[in-house]
């Protein structure tokens, strides 16, 4: 029987490391601790009723709204939105341009 050697190992670090050099993985990481402001961005009424979707070219936001009521709501305070966002995406050395309220992206887990 052949002796195998470990001596090879990659450490889980080094692995992750490794893939946070990524560009797209770092757009990931950035756009996901970007979600994560959104209860302080919009309130904790709206934040119940509405989460960040997806990013479009642009520089805009989808945010999935539960109905079109919460969507009409929030875009009256788009512009509020925006300048509270400004300050989470400075630091994230993001964009963000526009926001769009969809209610047909919502998907309910609960």
């Amino acid at each position: 029987m052949e002796k195998i050697l470990y001596t090879r190992f990659k450490y889980v670090d080094d692995i992750i490391a490794k893939l946070a050099e990524k560009a797209e993985i770092k757009k990931a990481i950035t756009r996901s601790n970007l979600c994560k402001f959104w209860t302080k961005v919009a309130g904790e009424k709206f934040a119940q009723n509405s989460k960040p979707y997806s990013m479009l070219k642009g520089s805009v936001m989808v945010i999935a709204c539960k109905t079109p009521t919460v969507a009409q709501e929030l875009m009256l305070k788009k512009t509020q939105l925006l300048v509270k966002f400004q300050p989470y995406t400075e630091s994230l050395h993001i964009k963000i341009k526009d926001l769009k309220f969809d209610p047909q992206k919502w998907i309910d887990n609960g």
